[in-house]
């Protein structure tokens, strides 16, 4: 057999197995979210809650509209054709017609792209009062910048107020390319679907883990290794709140584990690392 016809063979192999087994992600808006898609509208949209962090850019009063300008553009053309992959996908699953997928979800999409183009002002800020928290939160930071450019724990908090505006938007499957791109990065792990309030700080970060229905208040500072998490994960609790709330001003040290969604950790408390609690615990204690 020659080469050519042995590779031939591989080949054809491997193509049943498409076939066969599926898992072949093919190109059009009937088809999945591309992840590579996704991480670069995601980078822009980075770039444009900090510019000049992220990427080597040069940036001046005379280019920085034409540059805001080019990425706004962008990110609305790509953003759209993915959550339009997104909602088609989701849609085809309640059996509609192609005719009202196309038209339907592609206006939906649109929208929702155009929406998070209107909030990157919003995002902004509560990135940078994240950011002010860090630097306020931790001695060993030197200033605002050294906190944006290189803490992995504000990088996984604005990603999740990128997803979890999504999330609110309605749009399915993207929030989650996004949420579960920046936990390969950090070790960070926050479920799009969480509600976190402002000034919220991760320290070191590594192994942090906040559930889908957890609610966070103002002003929480976690230390890393820290599960916010369910005391059960049986596909039937999916639409009840099974992570814990953790109220305003409160401190959450290494390695602590808070577990339920009846749990409560009220105003101020200290929790000590190495903690496991299934029960609330009352304020300030």
């Amino acid at each position: 057999m020659s080469e050519n016809m042995c590779i031939d063979s591989l080949v054809n192999n491997i193509l049943q197995s498409y076939e066969e087994d599926g898992g072949i992600n093919k190109a059009g808006n009937e088809n999945f979210p591309n992840r590579e898609n996704v991480v670069s509208i995601l980078n822009d949209i980075q770039c444009l809650i900090f510019p000049g962090y992220k990427k080597a850019e040069e940036l001046d009063n005379m280019n920085l509209r034409y540059v805001t300008g080019q990425r706004v553009n962008r990110i609305i053309v790509m953003l759209t054709k993915e959550i339009q992959k997104a909602l088609t996908y989701k849609s085809i699953q309640h059996d509609e017609t192609s005719q009202v997928r196309q038209s339907h979800c592609f206006g939906l999409a649109e929208k929702a792209a155009f929406a998070m183009i209107e909030a990157i002002p919003q995002i902004r800020k509560m990135a940078m009062l994240d950011a002010i928290a860090a630097y306020n939160g931790d001695p060993a930071a030197k200033s605002d910048d050294e906190v944006i450019v290189s803490y992995p724990g504000l990088q996984a908090i604005i990603v999740y107020r990128i997803a979890h505006f999504l999330h609110e938007c309605g749009v399915p499957v993207i929030p989650r390319i996004m949420s579960e791109h920046i936990h390969s990065r950090t070790g960070i792990d926050i479920h799009p679907g969480a509600k976190i309030g402002k000034s919220f700080f991760i320290d070191h970060g590594t192994g942090v883990v906040v559930g889908e229905t957890c609610v966070i208040g103002d002003n929480v500072k976690i230390y890393q290794g820290v599960t916010l998490g369910a005391l059960s994960v049986k596909k039937s609790l999916q639409n009840k709140k099974r992570h814990p709330t953790i109220e305003d001003n409160v401190t959450i040290y290494a390695n602590a584990t808070i577990l339920g969604g009846d749990t409560v950790i009220g105003k101020g408390s200290v929790i000590g690392g190495n903690s496991w609690i299934t029960e609330s615990v009352s304020n300030g204690r």
